[in-house]
């Protein structure tokens, strides 16, 4: 069997992470990436602290309109698609490089195997959610990391493929080890800072959404660490708004997965408009005030593990400092990764 997997953000570096060693014991893998991130801090890092397989194949596509970018992947894609004739194409999540991969492979009539399916946050101005509704409906394999998604896709009507995987990020979690000294060197105390963390096109291309996260940041008791996007530091600084984060707001640059992770581990709080991170600090019992005002992850509302806050001042402020949470944390019955490749395996 052969699978070809397409990658090109941080998200996807992770989930491979933990996918393509397990899939490589029984499997040829062909490793696709778009680089749709092409930072060395947003890619390269998590290539090799992750230990993911180098990529058989780097497009290089870069930063550009969603459009074009989307043109750009599957342009590149479509011959490597025909070369290599894998037996299924493996997507994750919600990216343009996912969308680009689940076209490619479609119209070549090549089966589409998508990891994180059935996840919506009905807002149809989110790039992210075009990307997840028509990935799913042109794929063959879904698999869903909650109940809720599972039963999402049974209400567009799809049925056939649909396996209850639970979420592979959460996997590789359970099995990061910490950075013990992070923290000193940071001149941080456990459970006495915020991280904050904001990329998404809907709060760094609207000034007043942006102007009120900068307003709430600069209002909240600090220390506050913001691991800092490039694309959102050039916004900042584009909108005059870098001065305003005041001296409790410490930027630093991206850091990889084992640092993020110990920063969101030993938090008392996290803000973020980022579905990874919001899931990945719920998993550890940390609050999550999410800048957004709905989230694909329903399931961490529903259950009292996530409070959406949008981007109003006032809002932000009231959450963090009047409605304090106790979210719980995660536990695992079976391996998503066992999971998704032993499907694989049964079905091509």
């Amino acid at each position: 069997m052969k699978v070809l997997t397409v990658v090109g953000a941080r998200p996807q570096f992770i989930k491979a992470a933990v996918i393509s060693p397990r899939l490589r014991q029984g499997v040829d893998e062909v490793l696709v990436h778009t680089g749709q991130h092409y930072d060395a801090l947003m890619s390269d890092v998590f290539f090799a602290e992750l230990n993911v397989p180098a990529p058989n194949y780097q497009l290089n596509v870069g930063s550009a309109s969603h459009g074009e970018q989307t043109a750009r992947m599957m342009s590149g894609l479509e011959p490597i698609f025909m070369h290599e004739a894998p037996d299924v194409v493996l997507l994750y999540g919600d990216t343009n490089s996912t969308l680009s991969g689940a076209l490619v492979a479609a119209k070549l009539t090549i089966p589409v195997a998508h990891v994180e399916a059935g996840l919506r946050s009905f807002n149809r101005a989110m790039p992210e959610e075009i990307n997840r509704v028509l990935t799913d409906h042109v794929a063959d394999r879904l698999y869903c990391p909650t109940e809720g998604a599972a039963l999402q896709l049974q209400q567009e009507g799809i049925v056939n493929g649909v396996i209850r995987s639970g979420d592979v990020m959460d996997e590789l979690l359970l099995q990061t080890r910490r950075i013990p000294e992070l923290l000193p060197s940071l001149q941080l105390e456990p459970q006495a800072y915020y991280l904050v963390t904001v990329h998404r096109q809907e709060n760094t291309d609207d000034l007043d959404r942006l102007q009120g996260i900068v307003g709430a940041l600069a209002a909240l008791p600090g220390p506050i660490v913001w691991p800092m996007h490039p694309r959102t530091a050039k916004r900042l600084q584009e909108a005059r708004l870098m001065d305003r984060l005041g001296p409790s707001v410490r930027r630093i640059d991206p850091v990889g997965y084992r640092e993020m992770i110990t920063l969101e581990s030993q938090a008392k709080g996290v803000l973020t408009d980022s579905g990874g991170v919001q899931r990945e600090a719920a998993a550890l019992g940390v609050p999550v005030y999410v800048l957004r005002n709905e989230t694909e992850w329903t399931d961490l509302v529903d259950e009292g593990r996530a409070m959406l806050v949008g981007a109003d001042l006032g809002r932000i402020l009231d959450a963090v400092m009047r409605s304090p949470m106790k979210p719980r944390a995660l536990h695992l019955d079976r391996r998503p990764s066992e999971i998704i490749v032993e499907d694989l395996h049964r079905h091509y």
